[in-house]
């Protein structure tokens, strides 16, 4: 049986290399990005610095990114699963509460809404462009209801007026999981702009990244003290304070209830981020280039779905997802996932189980009568159909002919092999 590589301690979360003997062409890379001599000074100029948390660099990288968005407000926190909790608090989302999700989606857009005991209420996804389906939305609107959260899968934005039409009619609050979102774009418009707050990821593997870090955007004013105190333990100085230590250094307010706690960015994350934020347009513009590459090189396979790209979207290539179908192809996802590993070298992986499939979601769902959900769509793309192949700027032209030239043997390889 494979296993993971002794030093990946992070498991799933941390890459995908296995002891496992496979020669392996092109690997899925966990490096997203580009590190160059830029980063390395940046990280320099940090330890010259007094402060190393929440300091200058923290300052201007929420600046640099709100401009380069067009939106109001940003605010850095340690990663968009931290950034959506405390959009999810300042929403105000409670027990009970229902939120529309995508089941098609990482855990953690789930998490945050079960951590203060609301209900994720899953509507199915669209089957060309695999985000949330906004009729779907409609459909799932009740008067517990509170807020919907859509995913931009794999750096395609969903279509967000109708979103917000939903959302308009029925008074919600709409959340931007935008963890695939950096360079998106939708008729013009950044993701992360246009709901009621947008959530950022810097994991490893995103379009611009240090490790680790988050983002929250907003253009709502009344947003923005309920943020800054969730996001830090809701600690605010005193009502007319005139000396910094008297009383004393600070008070400690609930926002209607709820609690916040240590979710600050340190000052070298964010001085990677603002060197990373410089080279962003250029990385997504080769991620666009290595896709639609791959994308006319495997164009004419039957069976094989190349990703579509919504005209109304600037798709940044956050993933590469490609579709197999089984009635076309005469064989199975898994047969060519597993030929296009072991025979062809080139690792794919797959994104994501539907979120109410988990077994501590669907114990949650249950125990609130809300057990049984399905999303036929959605059920059939993870399960029957979809996989991802490796991509990010480091890619190499050798590397893309590897992969297409993979597809197209493995594809050969296993077709009719079901019949």
């Amino acid at each position: 049986m494979a296993r993971y590589l002794e030093d990946n301690v992070g498991g799933i979360t941390g890459g995908y290399a296995f002891n496992d003997g496979v020669k392996v062409k092109v690997p899925y890379s966990f490096m997203g990005s580009i590190y160059d001599e830029d980063e390395e000074q940046a990280l320099l100029h940090v330890l010259r610095q007094d402060s190393l948390t929440a300091g200058p660099q923290v300052a201007s990288f929420q600046k640099e990114f709100a401009g380069y968005l067009g939106v109001k407000h940003a605010f850095a926190t340690t990663s968009c699963t931290t950034a959506m909790h405390v959009a999810t608090q300042a929403f105000g989302i409670k027990e009970g509460d229902e939120v529309i999700i995508t089941p098609n989606t990482f855990i953690a857009t789930t998490l945050v809404i079960l951590k203060e005991g609301g209900i994720p209420i899953y509507a199915d996804i669209d089957p060309k462009t695999y985000n949330i389906d906004p009729a779907e939305v409609a459909k799932k609107v009740t008067p517990k209801t509170k807020a919907i959260y859509v995913v931009h899968y794999a750096g395609q934005m969903c279509q967000m007026d109708p979103i917000m039409e939903v959302a308009r009619k029925y008074g919600l609050q709409v959340l931007e999981d935008c963890a695939h979102g950096h360079g998106s774009q939708y008729k013009g418009r950044n993701a992360g702009t246009i709901g009621d707050a947008g959530a950022f990821s810097f994991h490893s593997l995103k379009n611009m990244t240090m490790g680790e870090g988050g983002m929250i955007t907003t253009n709502r004013d009344d947003l923005v003290p309920r943020i800054e105190l969730l996001r830090n333990m809701n600690i605010k100085s005193w009502e007319n304070q005139k000396y910094y230590w008297l009383p004393s250094h600070f008070d400690v307010v609930d926002v209607d209830g709820k609690w916040g706690v240590n979710y600050r960015m340190n000052e070298f994350q964010a001085a990677l981020g603002r060197a990373q934020l410089r080279k962003l347009p250029d990385l997504v513009a080769r991620r666009r280039e290595i896709g639609r590459y791959i994308t006319e090189g495997i164009r004419d396979i039957k069976g094989i779905t190349p990703p579509y790209e919504d005209p109304d979207c600037f798709h940044s290539y956050h993933l590469y997802t490609l579709c197999v179908e089984p009635e076309v192809l005469g064989a199975s996802r898994d047969e060519f996932l597993r030929c296009l590993y072991y025979e062809e070298g080139v690792q794919g992986i797959l994104h994501y189980q539907p979120n109410y499939d988990f077994t501590g979601v669907k114990k949650y769902l249950e125990q609130r009568g809300y057990g049984g959900q399905f999303c036929p769509v959605a059920d059939k793309f993870f399960y029957r159909r979809q996989m991802n192949l490796p991509i990010h700027p480091r890619l190499t032209k050798e590397d893309c002919d590897n992969i297409i030239t993979g597809i197209r043997n493995a594809a050969e390889k296993v077709r009719d092999s079901g019949k």
